[in-house]
């Protein structure tokens, strides 16, 4: 079977579009401007090249998964991400990044985490399984991975580009009801269905 290359940009199109306004994204913002974006970058993307290969390799079994699990668990890594937060923005008076999280594994777990547990059964992991079912599954996952972490990367660039021009407590407080608001959003979709 031959590289198709129009498989490969169609899925990095669709993913990049659906994953824009996911609350992944916004999770990644949030982590970006608390932790070190680079070790966030690379616990986002790990996560995301792992949700490629199991959508693509189980195809749509993916959303068979128990959705009201995976949701809850997601609601309760978003509001502890916002209680660290928070409890971080009390801290720091004038010392601008001294309460940033730092060492590799331990940012790197956090964005991992999240990733990994909140993108269960989301659109784009769906997305990725139905191309993968009907295209190619190399380009497909060439595609899915690459748009995946071009979202991580772009909200991780806005996060630092914010963190720089607005006092720390500020963004900490922002960061946190992002993930607070993250966390409601994730159980109404629960109770909601």
């Amino acid at each position: 079977m031959a590289f198709d290359p129009l498989a490969m940009l169609t899925a990095f199109g669709l993913i990049f579009l659906a994953e824009l306004p996911d609350k992944t994204m916004f999770a990644s913002l949030a982590m970006g401007t608390r932790m070190r974006p680079l070790y966030v970058w690379f616990g986002t993307s790990t996560a995301f090249v792992v949700h490629v290969a199991l959508a693509v390799g189980a195809g749509s079994l993916l959303s068979l998964l128990p959705g009201t699990v995976v949701k809850l668990v997601s609601a309760a890594l978003f509001a502890f991400g916002a209680f660290v937060l928070l409890r971080g923005g009390d801290d720091d008076e004038d010392d601008e990044g001294g309460n940033t999280v730092t060492g590799f594994w331990p940012v790197y777990t956090t964005a991992f985490m999240a990733v990994f547990i909140s993108e269960w059964g989301d659109l784009t992991q769906i997305t990725t399984a139905n191309l993968a079912a009907t295209k190619a599954w190399l380009p497909v996952s060439i595609g899915a991975a690459a748009a995946l972490m071009s979202v991580s990367a772009l909200a991780l660039l806005v996060g630092r580009f914010i963190a720089k021009r607005v006092p720390l407590k500020t963004v900490q407080r922002i960061g946190a009801a992002c993930m607070a608001g993250l966390a409601v959003w994730t159980l109404v979709e629960v109770f909601t269905g």
